[in-house]
């Protein structure tokens, strides 16, 4: 008999799916081993047990093994690759859906189906639930193959028979069927006669699933073969028995749906109220959240209809208010220097305040009489009404952030103080502007649920900074929710419950604890070395943006610090930072490191970071154009000292320098030469960012230069795909085939060490196929080092080639997925 392995992250997954596949047994014994989790309690894969749960399912008949998430696939592989080749032979990795494939599975083997058959039947067991729910078919490539007519004909006339059961022929009198139609010497046919469907065979659970037929749809059976007429008298006496499902409990035969009917009270004439189902929004900030609704009294500033005193003297209120209100969004700006999306976000707030069309407009209103707060709410609106007309939802997006920039401005003018959202719970609003996310405290705010909003807007990416669980696009009727009302969501899914009962709620933070646990778990062992399944260290590092974010690396037990993002001691101020302030804060960083080595990435201004101290010349397409390292190129005196800076700290801690967004050899050269003249130690590493296609498929233009590269797949990304990262019309996902290319063109290429410091690296499922594709080191946000080195754990030595050839990202995801 064909055997079994189930392999899963959650032990209690795998046991629970084996468990609803046995019961479609009867009695029957199909070998079956779990190679689940780490330990009973504790998520992961391990290649070592699932060569063990292989050897053992073997029989000498083969071995199909049903795998769930991502890297229980590179696991799998793995495993197959430690078995004897004997056992290896007669075993497949099976691509079918965990719970519906090990069912069809499980019922297929007990039937003496042979490996091929059993691993089809698996591969086609959501064809029943696609049917149903009016999903588009699969590929001929992907489909199982249709049941064979029976051969010269039927032997026996047909036999009908009305079907009884409640629910019709679903999982178990379907396995019944099956199982029963497989012990006689005969090729059994099945059709369901009220909807005149096609003849299926009777023997593939898959296949009967797909007839659909329901109680009171009448089945017509045939057969062939030595023992047809004892098949199809034996099927037609078990339907009229209802396959003997009729008064079993719940928890032996009885349909889990009718047990689940049973629980909900019935409606009407004084029935108690149902609970309210979950809803759904959009996922924008992954987390629990459950807590008493609260509102803010939040709304825009009244100007007042007051006469504009003269023009000049408008004038100087509006230049006035701007300043301020420039300086209160680059504190912000600072604040969020340890998450780039979200200092960038307030870094175009910042572009807002220097429009020169915005600005014309408000003052052509000044001259014509306005008053300053009512030309600059009135020429804000203008704008906002542009970006909201438009049909891109991105761009229609950044209305709300004209306004944001707009009443921060008339506030200022008005002498008003815009009022922090306080409250516990979950805070629930239309919308929230970057500002007011950004003022959130998460020790008090258990989630947030907007009526509107988006994933990509900037709210959302502060919100995912700040780790507040967050469900944006809910619709308006959550406005109405009653203060004190208790709220449960699940921002990565973007579920949320309205006054949910404990079991909902008990639901909400099962969830919660699940999620909790593996926190603590990897927090327990994050200053432990990360190491593959195959042996292979990988560095895993944190992305800093400040001196705190150094001091929480260093708590999260990061390798080193693999990019620090220098430009935030030179925005937002009047004048560039002296060789000495640059030797201070490198070197307080470095001290807070511990003493690990810091990549010191040299000044990446430009495109939507300009400094008023060294602005570039105008440009029609500023990201495509003096940004990274042209720009320290072309201002040699604010370069030069930046290097001496970094030389400085280099003698006395380990240093690394990067340049950013480099395209050519003759940049780098550049750049190493004024470097060189400094006589840099020994020990200071160069390395570069490949952030543009031309960089990594050149990339060993750069080797005599270079110790290490870097790449940035953000920047990777966009350039590549040319999407905005932050646009939902055009996704740019760092898994699309055409950037794993370049990745893997770097990695064969480049002679020396890759790493990766883009957002990329901090995305679990992408672990195991980065590390397959020959990156060493990760640098990610400081809060993500120890969920990334257990990511590292449990990858594999599986080869990444698969991925390179897919159509998209998407595929990738799926295929990584399970």
């Amino acid at each position: 008999m064909v055997g079994l392995v189930v392999v899963s992250h959650s032990h209690a997954l795998a046991s629970a799916a084996v468990a609803l596949a046995s019961s479609m047994l009867h009695g029957q014994e199909v070998p079956i081993e779990v190679a689940a989790g780490l330990d009973e309690s504790t998520l992961g894969t391990d290649a070592v047990a699932i060569s063990s749960a292989v050897t053992a399912a073997d029989q000498g008949d083969g071995v199909v093994v049903l795998m769930d998430l991502g890297s229980a696939v590179l696991s799998a592989e793995m495993a197959l690759e430690m078995v004897d080749d004997a056992v290896r032979e007669r075993a497949v990795l099976c691509p079918a859906p965990l719970v519906e494939g090990l069912v069809a599975a499980v019922v297929s083997a007990a039937g003496g189906a042979g490996r091929d058959e059993v691993a089809a039947e698996a591969a086609g067991a959501l064809e029943a639930k696609e049917s149903h729910l009016g999903a588009p078919a699969r590929s001929a490539a992907s489909a199982p193959a249709p049941a064979p007519v029976s051969p010269g004909g039927p032997a026996e006339p047909t036999r009908a028979v009305t079907i009884t059961n409640r629910h019709g022929l679903h999982a178990r009198p379907a396995a019944r069927l099956v199982t029963t139609a497989s012990r006689f010497d005969a090729h059994v046919e099945i059709r369901n006669r009220t909807t005149g469907s096609a003849w299926v065979r009777a023997g593939s659970l898959s296949r009967v699933a797909t007839l659909g037929v329901l109680q009171g749809h009448e089945i017509e059976l045939r057969a062939s073969g030595p023992q047809a007429r004892d098949a199809v008298d034996h099927l037609v006496e078990l339907a009229a028995r209802a396959f003997d499902e009729a008064g079993r409990p719940f928890g032996s035969d009885k349909d889990f749906a009718t047990a689940a009917e049973e629980r909900v009270p019935a409606r009407g004439p004084g029935a108690e109220e149902r609970v309210p189902a979950p809803g759904r929004g959009q996922a924008a900030s992954a987390g629990v959240g459950i807590g008493p609704a609260w509102q803010p009294a939040v709304s825009r500033p009244h100007i007042p209809e007051t006469t504009a005193r003269s023009a000049e003297v408008e004038a100087r209120r509006l230049d006035d208010a701007v300043a301020a209100v420039r300086r209160d969004i680059g504190e912000m700006r600072a604040a969020a220097a340890d998450d780039e999306a979200a200092a960038d976000i307030f870094g175009a707030h910042l572009l807002l305040l220097d429009d020169t069309e915005l600005l014309s407009d408000v003052s052509a209103r000044i001259q014509r009489g306005d008053s300053a707060p009512r030309a600059f709410r009135d020429a804000a609106e203008r704008v906002a009404a542009e970006f909201g007309a438009l049909p891109d939802s991105y761009l229609n997006a950044r209305a709300a952030d004209v306004r944001a920039v707009g009443d921060q401005v008339v506030r200022q003018l008005l002498g008003l103080t815009a009022e922090p959202l306080d409250g516990d719970g979950v805070l629930i609003a239309g919308d929230l502007t970057p500002a007011e996310a950004a003022g959130l405290d998460p020790r008090r705010v258990a989630g947030v649920l907007l009526a509107g909003g988006s994933p990509t807007a900037h709210a959302a990416i502060i919100g995912r900074a700040r780790n507040i669980p967050m469900v944006v696009g809910a619709g308006r009727d959550v406005l109405g929710i009653a203060a004190g009302t208790t709220i449960a969501l699940d921002g990565g899914s973007g579920e949320f419950a309205v006054a949910p009962d404990e079991t909902v709620v008990g639901q909400f933070r099962d969830r919660a604890a699940v999620r909790d646990a593996r926190r603590r778990e990897a927090a327990g062992r994050a200053h432990e070395p990360a190491v593959t399944r195959a042996g292979v260290p990988i560095l895993v590092a944190a992305n800093v943006g400040s001196l705190t974010d150094a001091r929480e690396a260093a708590a999260n037990g990061a390798d080193q610090a693999g990019l620090v993002r220098t430009e935030f001691l030179f925005l937002d101020r009047d004048e560039a930072p002296g060789v000495d302030e640059q030797v201070s804060v490198y070197g307080q960083i470095a001290e807070a490191m511990g003493g690990r080595r810091i990549t010191l990435r040299t000044l990446d201004v430009g495109g939507d970071k300009p400094l008023r101290y060294a602005p570039g010349r105008p440009e029609q397409n500023p990201f495509l154009g003096v940004r990274g390292l042209r720009h320290s190129l072309e201002n040699p005196a604010l370069f030069g000292a930046q290097l001496d800076a970094i030389v400085r700290v280099a003698r006395r801690t380990p240093v690394s320098v990067m340049f950013p967004m480099v395209t050519s050899a003759d940049e780098l050269i550049a750049a190493r030469r004024m470097l060189g003249d400094r006589k840099p130690p020994d020990s200071l590493e160069v390395g570069i960012m490949v952030e543009v296609p031309a960089a990594a498929l050149k990339v060993e233009t750069f080797r005599p230069y270079v110790d290490f590269v870097s790449i940035g797949t953000n920047d990777l990304t966009q350039y590549t795909l040319a999407a905005e990262r932050g646009n939902p019309a055009v996704p740019a996902d760092g898994l699309d085939p055409a950037v794993l290319r370049l990745i893997d063109a770097v990695c064969r290429n480049a002679g020396v060490p890759v790493a990766i410091c883009g957002e990329l690296a901090a995305d679990e499922a992408a672990v195991p196929l980065l590390t397959a594709l020959g990156v060493r080191e990760l640098s990610v946000a400081p809060a993500a080092v120890p969920l990334v080195k257990e990511a590292v754990r449990v990858s594999g030595t599986g080869s990444a080639d698969w991925a390179l050839g897919l159509p998209d990202a998407s595929a990738v995801r799926r295929r990584l997925s399970g």
